[in-house]
């Protein structure tokens, strides 16, 4: 699990296939890795990777064909830069929101404008993920947790201050660029619940599908 705060950008530094899928290397910048083991994990641009090797400047990681097909991993090339952050402790301090580092699907960003010292940028959701958009709501995007400022249709706008926009891959996107989007695990929760029935729509939530659900015990 992640908090969606990103720690460092990292570019990458190679990228081999192997055996029908792909090897990843990462230059980790700024992000201590003293702390880092072979096995653990590290949202690279909002996808949860599990370090394989540890050169020393960063790691390698595996990418399976999964993970290519529904991220913007496919797209990256050496030089890319990466939003890195290393999953949460105990102790780590939820600046963000809880985030599990699996990419939903990709998004597009539609606009930018500067509004003050901050920037505006409008992303066009696939229409089997808007749904679990919300205004107000938190939103992952490219592993950086985020407010959702308004929804209209598929798309969503969201404010980015200077600080984000900085120390993030926010700074390198441009009209049309592929975004990993990682949706509230509690949306997607939620309307699992719904569709199975243990919770009624309509109805309300009362004492009794609370105990069904498993959220009380008596």
């Amino acid at each position: 699990m992640f908090t969606g705060i990103i720690q460092a950008v990292g570019e990458v530094a190679a990228l081999e296939q192997s055996d029908g899928d792909l090897k990843l290397r990462i230059k980790t910048g700024k992000l201590p890795l003293a702390d880092v083991q072979l096995g653990d994990s590290i949202a690279t641009n909002g996808v949860c990777l599990t370090v394989t090797e540890l050169p020393g400047d960063g790691y390698w990681a595996d990418v399976s064909n999964e993970t290519l097909s529904l991220t913007s991993l496919k797209q990256i090339s050496v030089g890319s830069a990466v939003n890195l952050e290393k999953s949460l402790t105990p102790t780590t301090a939820l600046g963000g929101h809880l985030v599990s580092g699996h990419v939903d699907g990709l998004g597009t960003v539609a606009a930018l404008s500067r509004d003050a010292r901050s920037w505006r940028v409008s992303i066009d959701a696939p229409a089997d993920l808007a749904r679990y958009i919300a205004p107000k709501g938190s939103i992952c995007v490219d592993g950086t947790s985020l407010t959702v400022n308004a929804v209209s249709g598929n798309r969503f706008e969201l404010n980015i201050i200077p600080q984000t926009w900085e120390e993030t891959v926010f700074s390198d996107y441009a009209v049309g660029t592929a975004v990993n989007l990682e949706v509230d695990i509690i949306a997607r929760y939620l309307e699992r619940l719904l569709q199975s029935g243990v919770v009624p729509s309509s109805d309300g939530i009362t004492l009794d599908t609370l105990k069904k659900a498993g959220y009380h015990n008596d």
